[in-house]
């Protein structure tokens, strides 16, 4: 970690917009060990092995019929940060000219805070499905894994990591499998972003936005845990206690950069999420389940994610 490249790298931030890009992916790249990726013939082929598997076990248990992404990479941690600055570039686009009366002083800061995040997600996030939301047409959703992340964490867990490996896939090609099964979604979620970022924008907060927002990453993030529980072929209950007991561990700086970075209301998605899919799992099947993505109006509302019986009642069941 270089502190010098750092500092140099958001005091000379430029540009026009309210982030210089190419400064907070340097500055975070300075503040981050890329981690090696140097993969044996072994690795490799097991994570090609466990992306393949996991697609037709999904499809097989889920009854979906999904296509991965033509991108699946894995990468280091400088990799990580140089595919997503552009996530957040884009995503971040609206706001683009929202400086305010010190634009330079606004754009350090700024872009500061965009280092700060891009360090931490790259240090910790496992494996990633990107959906590319604002993206151009052409763009194909991605999948990536972060090899020197998963190395680390399996081994402070104390897990097998081909195991722990492939539980991730498992987790992240549910993602390219809800996204499959509902084409329409990337376009819904990129409603709803917009429409929050042109309030921000404009000096407001659209609630209505926000909570659509939530509501339905709430349940992309609980139908993925469900598909993942159900479908995973193994053993798991070890990982996931393993995994909750380290979030609890964390020590209060890294449990202050969660929040505000927003991973605690993630995890609350995760549980809402999962908690909803279960119910409707149990009554109709995963079958049963998948009818949430048939179109937009079968998405549960915030009402039903917390009663799914309101969910039963409203969207008939495929049988019927």
């Amino acid at each position: 970690m270089s502190i010098y490249r750092v500092v140099r790298a958001v005091a000379d931030a430029s540009g026009e917009g309210a982030v210089d890009w190419a400064a907070a992916a340097e500055a975070a790249k300075a503040a981050t060990e890329p981690g090696s990726l140097d993969l044996t013939e072994a690795e490799r082929a097991g994570y090609a092995a466990d992306v393949r598997e996991a697609r037709d076990r999904i499809r097989e248990v889920t009854g979906v019929g999904f296509d991965l992404p033509d991108t699946v990479e894995v990468q280091h941690r400088h990799h990580w940060i140089d595919a997503n600055v552009e996530t957040f570039r884009r995503v971040m686009r609206p706001l683009a000219d929202s400086v305010g009366p010190l634009p330079g002083l606004a754009r350090s800061v700024n872009t500061g805070s965009m280092a700060v995040s891009l360090t931490f997600l790259a240090n910790n996030v496992l494996g990633q499905y990107d959906p590319l939301l604002l993206g151009e047409a052409a763009d194909d959703h991605k999948l990536y894994f972060v090899h020197p992340n998963i190395g680390a964490v399996a081994a402070s867990l104390d897990v097998d990591v081909e195991r722990f490996r492939r539980w991730i896939a498992f987790h992240e090609v549910a993602h390219a499998a809800e996204f499959g099964a509902a084409p329409w979604l990337p376009g819904h979620l990129e409603n709803d972003v917009e429409e929050a970022l042109e309030a921000l924008k404009a000096g407001s907060l659209d609630r209505e936005a926000l909570g659509a927002l939530d509501t339905t990453m709430t349940a992309v993030e609980g139908y993925a845990e469900l598909v993942m529980d159900r479908a995973f072929d193994g053993e798991y209950a070890d990982l996931r206690a393993k995994l909750e007991a380290r979030r609890r561990g964390r020590g209060p700086l890294t449990k202050l950069i969660r929040r505000l970075l927003g991973l605690g209301m993630k995890r609350q998605q995760y549980e809402r999420g999962k908690r909803f899919f279960d119910a409707v799992a149990d009554e109709r099947g995963l079958a049963g389940a998948a009818a949430v993505w048939e179109r937009p109006e079968t998405l549960p509302t915030a009402e039903e994610i917390d009663d799914p019986e309101l969910w039963l009642r409203r969207v008939p069941s495929r049988r019927a």
